[in-house]
C-alpha cells in the first residue's frame, strides 16, 4: 500500500516539505511505500473549466498534472500540507485541487482513500485550522476518509517548523492516524 505526501508550498526545501518528509518517514516506519508531490518543483496551471473532462478522462492543459493524476490514483492514502496564505491553502495547491475534478468526473477515483492534512502558519494561531478545513473539504468532495491527529483536525505547525515541538507532535500524530486507519483496510 502507498501513501503519497503533497507539499502545496512553492518554496523548495521549506517548512511544508520538511513536514511532508517527517510524515512520510513515519509511513515508511509503518511499512508503507511512499511518494511525494512537491508543487515547488512542478508546474500546475489553474483549471479553465473548459469541460473536456466531462466527457473524456483527459485534460488539455499541458503541465505536470498527468503524472500527478497517476500518483493520486495509485495511492491508498494522501497527506496534504499547505502553508497558510491569507487564511487558506496556497494558490499552487488550490490549482491542483481544482484540476482533480477530472478524477471526480471520471468515476470518483479518490473515493475511499484515507486523507490527513497539515498546515503551516506564521504563528501558533496563524490560520492553520481554516487551511486544514479547506484541505478536508477537498477530501470530502472526493469521498475520501478524513482523519485528524487524535485530538483535533490534523497537523498544525508554526514556522520555523524545526523549533515547534508542539506542532511537530500534531504532524506525527496525523501521520500515525493515517497509517493506523489504512491498516484497517489490509
Amino acid at each position: 500500500m502507498k501513501i503519497t505526501g503533497i507539499s502545496g508550498s512553492p518554496t523548495v526545501n521549506g517548512n511544508n516539505e520538511k513536514v511532508i518528509d517527517l510524515a512520510l518517514g513515519i509511513a515508511e516506519e509503518h511499512g508503507y511505500e511512499t511518494e511525494k508531490i512537491l508543487l515547488s518543483k512542478l508546474r500546475v496551471l489553474p483549471c479553465t473549466d473548459c469541460g473536456v473532462c466531462k466527457t473524456a478522462k483527459e485534460c488539455p492543459i499541458d503541465d505536470d498534472m498527468e503524472e500527478i493524476y497517476r500518483q493520486l490514483e495509485t495511492s491508498d492514502a494522501l497527506i496534504v500540507a499547505s502553508p497558510v496564505y491569507f487564511g487558506s491553502v496556497s494558490a499552487q495547491l488550490k490549482a491542483l485541487f481544482d484540476r482533480t475534478i477530472l478524477l471526480r468526473r471520471n468515476g470518483f477515483l479518490l473515493e475511499g482513500k484515507v486523507g490527513g492534512a497539515i498546515a503551516t502558519g506564521g504563528s501558533r494561531n496563524g490560520g492553520q485550522e481554516f487551511t486544514i478545513q479547506a484541505i478536508h473539504s477537498w477530501m470530502h468532495i472526493h469521498g475520501m476518509l478524513v482523519v485528524g491527529d487524535r485530538a483535533h483536525f490534523g497537523g498544525i505547525v508554526a514556522k520555523p517548523v524545526d523549533s515547534d515541538e508542539v506542532g511537530l507532535k500534531t504532524v506525527r500524530d496525523t501521520a500515525n492516524m493515517v497509517c493506523k486507519t489504512l491498516k484497517r483496510f489490509k
